[in-house]
């Protein structure tokens, strides 16, 4: 399972909401991601991400895609 770490990613960084995220990808990334874009990132783990919009937050955020999400594998019954 993946679980979705951008709360905990912004939280360490002191990053406490959506339009401080937006000024930050729109500075260090020259990424520009809409109010609901950003709402649907911070409230629910996403279930498709553009190349693009990972690369900005990855770049913004300074940390890697496997900061932002953390895999623990998922068990498998009867096997």
């Amino acid at each position: 399972m993946l679980v979705w770490m951008l709360r905990k990613i912004m939280s360490d960084r002191e990053i406490w909401t959506g339009t401080a995220l937006a000024r930050l990808l729109k500075e260090k990334a020259g990424y520009d991601l809409s109010a609901p874009s950003i709402s649907a990132l911070l409230n629910d783990q996403p279930k498709q991400m553009k190349a693009d919009t990972l690369d900005a937050l990855c770049t913004a955020l300074e940390c890697t895609p496997s900061d932002l999400w953390v895999h623990t594998p998922t068990s498998m019954k009867g096997a």
